[in-house]
């Protein structure tokens, strides 16, 4: 009896590279792996979209679709490209109004992409309908996804077989147009025994013949177990991955997936072989790349803090950056709570995010101190119905701590209304910054706002974590990251002349007396210091310039969350220490007033 044939999409240019390198990856760095996989008979990748779409802008200061363009070239015309989108937010962190959802799908199917894989992290249906109809317009493959997760301990509601039936036939219902159905689990929580009984029933409710894909990662230990049931219940493809972006936070091995198959029913269809010749490619390719030791880990606490695995590592590398990843644990621990009363979203991005965000802001400010804006209008409706409704109490103070009244309106109508979204106010920022106005200009800046502005003047700053190579320094200026009372300053030393954080200084050593390292201009000044580590946006304000207590004088960014920086006196600016696109600390001066 033959073998049952299991279609195999190839997520390591794409999922791979969000859930080990928070997907901050050269596109030129991959391309010979990528055409190691196509010899080994590999015909489904998936290529971009989701967070390998802003990172290549934020990070790598390169145009993802450009990268597209190189990988539809790699592959050659008849390979199934897909990408992955967030229904109304498509690629972006926030939602989209209608004309730029259409934008996207126009521009992904002009760059090369065959298909589009299409979820809301609420299972909100409403928020697929518009989006997949886009897609399907646009002359893509739909692939419309149900989004999965297994509760913390105790928590009911939500996250049934039952309840994914019922957003299945919501899907039906609402006649959004598909060629095939995802079961995603974003966070690889999803117990395999819930697994088999979803794709069981769905196998039974879907038109004979519909393709069947189910997505999870190992971040919790059990992937295989849950390919392993989704496959006995019916499913027809699964989504796996090479090393070293494979395993932990990321999809299983091929390899490792062919191996747990032998003896049953089951064959992957590629050439065994040639993928491990590819994955010794893939090796090398990324060999100088820093890969963080939690992004090869099971990590115990996801099951009551289900984090997706490409948000935890994209976390970490932001943490790691600010110079926090003491903090880790103590927030992945703290998530369990935004989960358990923030009406049990999906964690898959951009609400994974959300939990995440506010677990931090939990940390650092103190429990409910201050809402993340994206949890905060995730709890007050603003991006659609959650499965359950979140905690009375903390919608609450959401409502009163961000002023914002809780709303059960259409979140694509209040983006739709919304001046500050949409591509005539991309086209403004374009002509303000005096750029081309082109249809993948307008996505950039609709997508990816000020640095998506930034990137197109040539002004984006490239973040990619590589192994460092020791320097030789035995000549010329000396250049320390120096740790006082936990504050990191990047300090360079030549002769008596300092260079501290940007801002230079005269010093005085002496043999056996304490250094001395004293700004000028500072005495009787009033000082802003900073409560979070982060970088620096905007300067709103400059030296000289009027203020008054309340005044907003800055933005700061820190775990992709924008705050205003204000001003806790009136006076006079005498000193700003900082500039834009500066890594900051906590407690470090961002600003003397006179």
């Amino acid at each position: 009896m033959a073998k049952k044939s299991v279609k195999v999409m190839n997520t390591a240019f794409r999922d791979g590279f969000q859930s080990v390198f928070g997907a901050r990856v050269f596109t030129k760095d991959f391309l010979p792996a990528l055409q190691a996989a196509c010899d080994a008979g590999i015909t489904h990748f998936e290529a971009g979209g989701g967070a390998r779409f802003q990172s290549l802008y934020f990070y790598c200061n390169e145009d993802a679709f450009d990268m597209m363009d190189t990988f539809r070239e790699t592959v050659g015309p008849d390979a199934n490209l897909q990408t992955l989108s967030r229904g109304i937010n498509v690629v972006a962190l926030d939602s989209q109004p209608s004309d730029i959802i259409d934008l996207h799908a126009k521009m992904f199917k002009k760059h090369g992409m065959t298909t589009i894989r299409n979820f809301d992290a609420l299972n909100d249906v409403n928020n697929l309908i518009y989006s997949g109809q886009c897609i399907t317009n646009a002359g893509l493959n739909h692939e419309v996804v149900v989004t999965m997760m297994e509760l913390p301990p105790d928590c009911t509601g939500a996250h049934t077989p039952e309840f994914y039936m019922d957003t299945l036939q919501q899907i039906l219902d609402a006649d959004i147009p598909f060629t095939s159905v995802c079961f995603k689990d974003a966070s690889g929580t999803a117990i395999p025994s819930k697994v088999y009984e979803t794709i069981k029933q769905a196998r039974q409710k879907l038109p004979d013949g519909t393709h069947i894909r189910v997505h999870t990662h190992e971040t919790a230990g059990t992937s295989i177990a849950a390919y392993q049931a989704a496959l006995d219940a019916g499913a027809d493809g699964i989504d796996l991955s090479m090393a070293p972006c494979s395993g932990g936070t990321s999809q299983p091995d091929i390899a490792t997936m062919w191996h747990a198959l032998r003896g049953t029913d089951y064959e992957l269809d590629c050439d065994i072989d040639k993928v491990m010749v590819a994955e010794a490619v893939f090796k090398d390719c990324m060999k100088d790349y820093f890969i963080p030791p939690e992004a090869t880990m099971v990590e115990p606490l996801i099951p009551w803090s289900p984090m997706p695995g490409g948000a935890l590592t994209a976390n970490t590398q932001m943490m790691r950056d600010n110079n926090i990843m003491n903090k880790y644990a103590e927030v992945i621990s703290a998530m369990e709570e935004t989960v358990r009363v923030g009406g049990f979203g999906t964690s898959v991005t951009p609400v994974s995010q959300f939990y995440f965000q506010q677990a931090f802001n939990n940390v650092m400010f103190g429990p409910w101190e201050k809402f993340a804006d994206g949890y905060g209008k995730m709890v007050l409706g603003y991006f659609g119905k959650t499965p359950v409704p979140p905690d009375p109490e903390i919608v609450k103070l959401a409502s009163e701590k961000m002023g914002l009244k809780p709303t059960t309106a259409d979140p694509l109508e209040l983006n739709n209304q919304d001046p500050t979204k949409g591509s005539q106010r991309a086209k403004k920022l374009l002509e303000d910054n005096n750029l081309e106005i082109t249809d993948e200009h307008i996505f950039i800046v609709a997508a990816c706002g000020d640095k998506g502005i930034a990137f197109l003047k040539g002004e984006a700053k490239t973040s990619v974590r590589k192994i460092e190579k020791k320097e030789d320094t035995t000549t010329g200026p000396k250049a320390y990251a120096v740790t006082v009372n936990n504050r990191q300053y990047n300090v360079t030393i030549d002769g008596n002349n300092a260079n501290v954080n940007g801002k230079s200084y005269n010093i005085d050593i002496q043999q056996g007396k304490k250094a001395t390292l004293t700004p000028s201009s500072s005495t009787g000044s009033k000082e802003i210091i900073s409560q979070l580590p982060g970088a620096v946006v905007k300067v709103l304000v400059n030296i000289g310039d009027m203020i008054k207590e309340g005044d907003v004088l800055m933005i700061v960014e820190a775990m992709k969350m924008e705050s205003e920086i204000k001003s806790n006196a009136s006076g006079t600016i005498s000193d700003i220490p900082v500039s834009v696109g500066d890594q900051i600390t906590a407690g470090q001066t961002l600003v003397r007033i006179g």
